[in-house]
């Protein structure tokens, strides 16, 4: 298990296959960190709910890439970044029964410990949205 903060980005093309190449990613690396099943499970759904968003309803350029970054607080959290070229935040949208789709933010918002959005830094053009899980041996922390 890591003991000390760790953390891994990478980047993917605006893609639909890009949540599915992401979840892979995080899976390899959650069980390389020893990241408790239950956490790395909502982590894998969450991740792919927001990398979702930002290939279908980023407003940029088609080349620009995805960034996901994942840091590691051992005992305390997992937090999970993703980053497109839009400034545009997201916003939840409310979803009839009928709908398939719609749901994505809402479901972070339930599951995560904490989420949002915020603008990235100087120099960079668009924004990152994140959530973070709590990490810990005991299943109900």
């Amino acid at each position: 298990m890591i003991t000390q903060l760790s953390d891994i980005e990478w980047m993917f093309p605006r893609h639909p296959r890009s949540a599915g190449r992401a979840r892979l990613q995080l899976l390899r690396q959650a069980y390389a960190w020893g990241v408790p099943d239950d956490t790395t499970e909502t982590a894998l759904l969450l991740l792919s709910e927001l990398v979702t968003n930002a290939c279908r309803h980023a407003r940029a350029p088609h080349d620009r890439l995805i960034g996901v970054r994942v840091a590691l607080h051992p005992g305390e959290l997992l937090r999970v970044e993703v980053s497109d070229a839009d400034p545009d935040f997201p916003e939840p949208r409310c979803a009839g029964p009928e709908d398939e789709g719609g749901r994505g933010l809402e479901l972070v918002a339930a599951l995560a410990f904490s989420w949002g959005a915020r603008l990235r830094g100087p120099g960079r053009i668009g924004k990152t949205v994140w959530f973070e899980l709590r990490v810990g041996t005991d299943p109900a922390s």
